[in-house]
């Protein structure tokens, strides 16, 4: 199974890297309107090397394309036309659930490019009093990877934090990965039929590494879509720019989100990545940051 994953990543390779020679074009964005990344991934200095790293074992890639730092992100928004990222990291035990939400919340006050998402752990004790406290601390929403966290997506320890969430605040979820069952599309369909009020981005198109599937799992039963949303991020390596945009049509650009998920990938390369799926301005300016701010709450 490693190698069909390092297999599909290495299919990136036909993209350029900042650095070497490329033609980003970006001209199509007009001046003055936002752009937001909706999944990046920042950490402490201290061990952001450290958790790139891991994350690249996890997923069999080692050449991440970023540093993890909040300084390294916020260089790469200077380059580019993106002007805010929402940032967010998993916490892999309970007992670092508290430190890694202050680090969150101090980054999205300390500059105001970062929207900022916590994290929970399904065996965080009091998950309501951790919630209220994110909150009160400017958390806008939270994070959860089901996979590296080791837990079915709607396991009851999860069932009970979406509840509290629900109507609240909004929650990215990472969807999907042919590896797992801990992160299948189909659980996420149990969850938002359980909570109705819960707003959900199903983060990498609803189905990392299984693309379509997860898109018919999640069009196999009714939902209301408004509170369904998904971004793009690590798609790009293997469905390309073509099925990119039959994908962002078929689930309605109302919808679709611009996402990176730095450090894996480079921002300014999967921006330009999006830029050359011809997509109408209409579409374009959707998935830039009209969905993103309905998403994050920007836009009341």
């Amino acid at each position: 199974m490693t190698e069909l994953t390092s297999a599909a990543l290495a299919s990136a390779a036909y993209k350029p890297k900042r650095g070497q020679s490329h033609d980003f074009d970006f001209s199509r964005i007009p001046e003055g309107m936002p752009v937001i990344d909706v999944h990046a991934h920042i950490y402490p200095d201290k061990i952001a090397a450290r958790a790139v790293a891991a994350v690249g074992k996890f997923y069999c890639y080692e050449d991440m394309s970023g540093g993890g730092t909040p300084e390294d992100l916020l260089d790469i928004q200077a380059q580019a036309p993106i002007t805010r990222s929402v940032v967010h990291s998993v916490a892999t035990t309970a007992k670092s659930v508290p430190s890694i939400n202050n680090f969150l919340a101090e980054q999205g006050q300390l500059h105001p490019e970062f929207i900022s998402f916590g994290t929970m752990h399904q065996d965080f004790a009091d998950k309501e009093a951790e919630v209220e406290r994110a909150i009160a601390m400017g958390i806008r929403g939270f994070k959860l990877h089901p996979d590296t966290q080791e837990v079915n997506m709607d396991d009851p320890r999860l069932m009970e934090f979406y509840e509290i969430i629900a109507g609240r605040v909004p929650l990215i979820v990472h969807t999907g990965d042919y590896r797992y069952d801990y992160s299948n599309p189909k659980r996420l369909v149990n969850i938002l039929n359980t909570f109705p009020d819960l707003v959900v981005d199903a983060a990498h198109l609803a189905g990392w590494s299984i693309y379509d599937v997860g898109y018919d799992i999640m069009h196999a039963s009714p939902l209301n879509e408004e509170r369904l949303y998904i971004d793009v991020s690590s798609a790009f390596a293997w469905v390309g720019r073509r099925h990119m945009r039959e994908l962002i049509r078929m689930w309605g650009a109302d919808r679709v989100m611009f996402g990176s998920d730095y450090p894996m990938w480079d921002p300014i390369v999967e921006l330009n990545e999006l830029m050359c799926c011809d997509l109408t301005d209409d579409e374009l300016e959707k998935v830039l940051h009209v969905n993103a701010e309905r998403f994050v709450g920007l836009s009341e």
